[in-house]
């Protein structure tokens, strides 16, 4: 038996590497206020239509069933549209800030990091229309990336502008389509429905027509200018550096105002995204709740390590086991020892089965623990244990039994010599 296709198993000790991160994120966004939200994996079919009809996850891509109560369910395609039918369903005060994480589900053919299941991290802060928000959203992300020690990252931002803007740039950009009909063909359909969808497209050979298609930055309202004009002074204000990417759309429909996206110039360009998100402005009041401008982003965890491995940081971590109790006589007090070392905050294992003594000082030291904590007779007689240090040179010492926690707390932190 195999997972399925494109779904993952993480085994430690790699999954330290995911604990580390959430960690990492987790203290972050509770710095910045955040709190964490967990949503249901399955949700209703039309809480996730509301990322666009003309997207390829709801056309494509999602895992949607009828259950057994004729009910239309889907497992969860990405991260914003659960948490904004939360808000719609429990109104809590406004600006709600929260921060997640959630696998999410996509029947697409996997790619470097990016899989049919992926585990995301994201922030979402709702009820609030101030650019000041979004610099903030952005400067979570920014920086969590460089708390993870990521150098060779950009910021790339646009604006999608209000409701004004896009319904004037709608037209400009759907002549141009038209115009070059015979090269879209099949997808003039999609670009008839949505002329933006096109614009984050990848194909190769539409690049020359994508570079010279009409700039939405060239349409903005004063509204929408003036916004986006404020985000760029606020970035600037933070020493955040960025660059306006004047294609940059991103993939759900529901975005309006801001948007951006990172992306780890150490990872091949076309799978380079780490991280991205903007302002949507209008879907809480698509699910039927309340007027409630909100902005937010999200970022994969796998693709999110894979820059850190290209980058050299964040590398796997060596099993963190403080102690390995080794038991040469078979005492009653190992169970005990080990459960004291345990409670006081100490990483302790031991060997299971009757192991010979060769085999458990073979499996300490497989362990990566830094001391075998050893219990023989003549130990227990004198109450003491001895210690064996296993990844230095320096010399077996004994200590009072009741003391051994202790003495291995104060010494946990110290470099080995």
């Amino acid at each position: 038996m195999r997972a399925p296709k494109g779904m993952l198993d993480v085994l430690p000790p790699e999954s330290a590497r995911w604990i580390d991160v959430i960690t990492r994120f987790a203290s972050r966004a509770e710095r910045f206020g955040y709190g964490l939200l967990l949503t249901p994996i399955v949700d209703h079919y039309e809480v996730f239509a509301r990322v666009g009809a003309t997207t390829d996850v709801v056309r494509k891509q999602m895992y949607d069933f009828v259950d057994r109560g004729g009910r239309r369910l889907a497992l969860r395609p990405e991260g914003t549209a659960p948490v904004v039918r939360a808000y719609v369903q429990h109104r809590p005060p406004t600006p709600w800030k929260v921060w997640y994480l959630a696998p999410n589900f996509r029947a697409e053919q996997p790619q470097a990091g990016r899989y049919r299941q992926h585990w995301q991290l994201g922030a979402e802060v709702i009820g609030i229309d101030d650019p000041d928000v979004d610099v903030e959203i952005i400067e979570l992300l920014w920086g969590f990336y460089g708390e993870l020690g990521l150098s060779d990252v950009r910021l790339l931002v646009n604006s999608m502008g209000d409701a004004e803007t896009r319904g004037r740039y709608r037209e400009v950009l759907l002549a141009y389509w038209r115009a070059h009909e015979t090269l879209l063909g099949a997808e003039m359909e999609r670009a008839e429905a949505n002329p933006l969808r096109i614009l984050d497209s990848k194909r190769s050979d539409w690049l020359d027509m994508l570079e010279r298609a009409p700039q939405l930055g060239e349409y903005l309202s004063d509204a929408s200018a003036a916004h986006f004009e404020r985000v760029q002074e606020g970035l600037q204000a933070l020493g955040i550096a960025f660059e306006i990417a004047p294609r940059l759309v991103r993939g759900f429909d529901y975005y309006t105002s801001t948007v951006f996206e990172l992306a780890s110039g150490a990872l091949d360009a076309a799978q380079n995204a780490i991280g991205g998100g903007g302002r949507y402005d209008r879907l809480a009041q698509e699910m039927g709740g309340p007027a409630a401008p909100s902005i937010g982003f999200g970022s994969g965890i796998e693709r999110l390590l894979l820059a850190c491995d290209a980058e050299g940081v964040l590398p796997v971590p060596a099993t963190q086991l403080d102690a390995f109790v080794i038991d040469l006589v078979g005492v009653a007090d190992t169970a005990r020892l080990l459960a004291e070392l345990r409670e006081s905050g100490l990483a302790a294992d031991r060997a299971y089965g009757g192991r010979s003594t060769k085999k458990q000082f073979a499996a300490a030291g497989r362990s990566g623990a830094r001391w075998a904590v050893i219990i023989g007779a003549d130990e227990a007689k004198r109450g003491v244990v001895a210690v064996k240090f296993l990844r230095s040179e320096q010399p077996q010492c004994e200590v009072r039994r009741e003391e051994i926690a202790a003495w291995l707390r104060t010494r946990k932190d110290e470099a080995p010599t």
